[in-house]
């Protein structure tokens, strides 16, 4: 993972301990006013710097760092060849981007499986064009890709199995609770606390590579992203109380999805419905679906084998698939 401030200065403070700004000038080979400078940029990173007079600075409520050694050794020596296709950087636009733009450089094309996770982004991106707040070394931001041979067409279902896989992950984990908003979000308590953007590249009718961007938050704080997020969300540090170890999550979710794309890519999405089912967050609720600019008000009735969505309309039975579709919770009715 190549280093460049203040992603260096990140490094030197991750253990913890107080350096002084001369020890950290030696390291990073730069002068003191400029450990200074870059100090000042963390905090407007949203990286709690504690500076203690005839000590140092240390950084403060910051976990350890993503690191391909620690997720190798979560993935136990049965998985040694995903943890040697996972490659951990410093700061890209996206996750996402960076994985098409590799798929299209024409040069080594990465394969089904290969993994890019990054400690921060600057442009990342959700569904419907959205942001997506990506705070220094706090989440998970990662895309993995994967190959159908079976072109778009085979692809029905494949945000749901993403994020079935992570409701699994953090179930094993001790994450009580969460639940799965059709199509590509993880909800707690109401509260988004994952998201799933898919992007092709190749042959829509042939051989074709997925990207499958997935952000999890894991130790965000509310101090860390002001009122940038527009909608209730909470992170798994907030849920546990307690700081969470991101390599460990990342590890889980690489042998879960790994397990599940390998599945989906053989039998297609029938066999997991039942599964997602069992976390459809809207079951039963009054919904209303905002396609465009129509509002369709109903029942959700979850999904059928191919993934969509079903709503009962009137006593009316319509399905809708991803696309531009959104869903709202409607507790009124209509």
């Amino acid at each position: 993972m190549q280093k460049n401030i203040p992603f260096a200065l990140i490094g030197v403070l991750a253990d913890g301990e107080f350096h002084s700004g001369e020890a950290i000038g030696q390291v990073l080979g730069v002068s003191r006013a400029a450990v200074w400078k870059q100090l000042h940029k963390l905090e407007e990173l949203g990286v709690d710097v504690e500076s203690v007079k005839g000590r140092g600075y240390r950084l403060q409520n910051f976990g350890a760092l993503l690191n391909h050694e620690e997720i190798h050794r979560h993935l136990g020596g049965g998985n040694s060849e995903l943890g040697s296709s996972i490659d951990v950087c410093w700061e890209l636009d996206s996750t996402n981007a960076e994985m098409l733009r590799r798929l299209q450089s024409g040069g080594a094309v990465p394969v089904a499986g290969d993994i890019i996770v990054a400690e921060s982004q600057t442009a990342g991106r959700g569904r419907r064009g959205r942001s997506w707040v990506s705070p220094v070394a706090r989440n998970i931001y990662a895309s993995m890709v994967w190959s159908f041979e079976g072109g778009v067409g085979s692809l029905d279902g494949l945000s749901l199995v993403v994020g079935l896989s992570v409701v699994e992950v953090l179930g094993r984990l001790g994450f009580e609770g969460v639940q799965l908003k059709w199509p590509n979000d993880v909800l707690w308590q109401g509260r988004k606390l994952a998201g799933i953007l898919l992007e092709i590249s190749g042959d829509p009718t042939g051989i074709c590579h997925v990207v499958i961007g997935v952000g999890i938050n894991v130790n965000m704080r509310p101090a860390a992203v002001g009122a940038v997020i527009d909608q209730p969300w909470t992170s798994l540090s907030q849920i546990a109380g307690k700081p969470i170890d991101r390599n460990a999550v990342l590890a889980s979710l690489v042998e879960r999805l790994s397990d599940n794309l390998t599945v989906f890519s053989r039998v297609g999405f029938s066999k997991f419905r039942e599964r997602w089912l069992e976390f459809d967050a809207f079951f039963g609720r009054d919904v209303v679906v905002l396609q465009g600019r129509d509002r369709i008000f109903g029942v959700c009735r979850g999904i059928d084998a191919r993934g969509n969505l079903m709503l009962d309309v009137g006593g009316r039975m319509e399905s809708f698939n991803g696309g531009e579709v959104s869903l709202r919770s409607n507790p009124g009715g209509v």
